[in-house]
């Protein structure tokens, strides 16, 4: 983009369609942008200097144009009513980092497996079983949220064959 938005510099937005123009060059113009998405260029510019949040539909539309599905993710941990007490913000790297990341969280799934059947074996939750129980489910977590971040990756940078038809 060849002017920088400097009020905006930190907006996921903006930075997601700043990126994004670097493959398609009638992004640089919040104009067009706009267009494209759908909406209008003052709300876009809003949306972009953190004036007002956008419509859950806006950042579905954003997240296609741009093709960061993180922005989906981003807005529902952040800015959802709903998501911010229940979607874990994921952070997508390099696929071989992501690959170590849920295999990494995948090693102790046998010893997990065992601590919940003993745990829950005789239906109730005792205080002394509390601890381990809350480590498994710390350790679902962070299952959950690496498999997540490794499916943003594969929707933005797998080009599956029914999408090239």
């Amino acid at each position: 983009m060849g002017k920088k938005a400097t009020k905006a510099a930190d907006n996921m937005y903006y930075i997601a369609r700043s990126e994004a123009s670097s493959g398609n060059p009638e992004l640089t113009s919040r104009e067009k942008a706009a267009e494209i998405i759908g909406i209008d260029r003052t709300r876009l510019a809003r949306i972009e200097l953190d004036a007002i949040s956008p419509y859950p539909e806006e950042v579905k539309a954003m997240a296609e144009v741009y093709n960061t599905p993180e922005l989906c993710n981003s807005y529902c941990a952040r800015e959802c009513p709903i998501g911010k007490n229940s979607v874990t913000e994921v952070t997508i790297d390099d696929f071989d980092r992501l690959a170590l990341k849920v295999l990494g969280s995948l090693k102790d799934i046998d010893s997990l497996r065992a601590s919940l059947i003993a745990i829950s074996e005789d239906g109730i939750i005792e205080e002394s079983e509390q601890p381990a129980f809350q480590e498994i489910l710390d350790s679902l977590e962070k299952i959950s949220t690496n498999a997540k971040a490794l499916q943003l990756w594969a929707l933005k940078n797998i080009r599956l064959r029914s999408d090239e038809a």
